[in-house]
């Protein structure tokens, strides 16, 4: 089936790489991308070159995900062309690095709106077509950082991707009913095929930021060069977009629950099946087994 896809966050990375293997995939895509017309507009161009090069059918859209005109304006777009919106993949994102105690609340607010406040404001705009068609998928890009092993200095990131991640939990059980599906992809830490790394925010506080230097001089350098160590070849970040390709095209009703991708393994994935279980078993023992699974109204 040809699904209408909408991906956040996709002018490069994880996003990137996901509007171009669905749309490979016989989909309609749209890479959501900010600033189309300034900042972001060479990515644009590539889209559309993109699209010509392979004839298929990838679109850009202007999506801004910390603005709720922006998000209601792309949508209300996807919807006037093809009246129908079936897969929703949130992937925008942000990740800082340095001494946690050297960012601002203000930094940590703008990073946790960037990464979680910006997925309740697509839901908003976008499951309202899906719930009253009765089908959908909603794809969360969370982080293995959310159970598995956890390096200091990335502490802001982590937080908000745990908070995401519990926000996709919860969605799952509420929209069951709806017949919308819900599956959570968990990469691990790819350092090869994004940007998270290289396009980092830093601390406010230089002088914080300093003192721990003294302590943990190239922590994050240190940190950056062992995780690459860790992921054996080959482990590009396309694994995660070809496992996103692969979910969509599964029949309705069919779609995992939760899916790990982490070449260097660092523990979430044993943990989450841990918690995904019990939260099965709990659910069954308050008499909700039936928001375990959505059942799409023409599965």
């Amino acid at each position: 089936m040809n699904n209408i896809v909408v991906i956040t966050g996709a002018s490069s990375g994880f996003g990137a790489l996901t509007a171009r293997a669905l749309a490979d995939a016989g989909h309609t895509v749209y890479a959501g991308i900010r600033q189309t017309t300034s900042r972001n507009a060479a990515q644009v161009e590539a889209v559309a070159e993109y699209s010509k090069e392979h004839g298929v059918d990838l679109r850009s859209v202007e999506l801004d995900v910390t603005s709720q005109e922006s998000v209601d304006t792309a949508i209300r777009q996807i919807l006037d062309e093809h009246g129908r919106l079936d897969v929703l993949i949130h992937n925008a994102g942000h990740m800082v690095t340095g001494p946690t105690e050297a960012f601002t609340p203000e930094q940590l607010a703008d990073l946790y709106d960037v990464n979680v406040l910006s997925t309740q404001r697509v839901n908003r705009a976008a499951l309202p077509g899906m719930r009253h068609a009765g089908r959908g998928l909603v794809v969360w890009v969370s982080s293995s950082s959310v159970k598995g092993g956890t390096p200091p200095y990335l502490a802001p990131y982590f937080a908000a991707k745990a908070a995401m991640d519990s926000l996709a939990v919860s969605y799952a059980a509420e929209l069951a009913r709806w017949g919308v599906e819900t599956t959570i992809v968990v990469p691990g830490s790819f350092t090869s095929g994004t940007n998270h790394f290289a396009h980092s925010g830093r601390p406010t506080d230089k002088d914080v930021e300093a003192e721990y230097e003294t302590k943990y001089a190239g922590l994050v350098e240190q940190v950056a060069e062992k995780l690459a160590a860790l992921a054996p070849e080959g482990a590009d970040a396309s694994l995660v977009s070809d496992e996103i390709t692969r979910i969509v095209g599964l029949p309705a009703g069919q779609r995992p629950y939760r899916v790990t991708v982490d070449p260097a393994n660092d523990g979430s994935e044993e943990v989450s099946d841990l918690a995904d279980r019990i939260r099965r078993e709990f659910l069954t023992r308050v008499g909700l087994p039936d928001l375990l699974t959505a059942h799409p109204a023409n599965s």
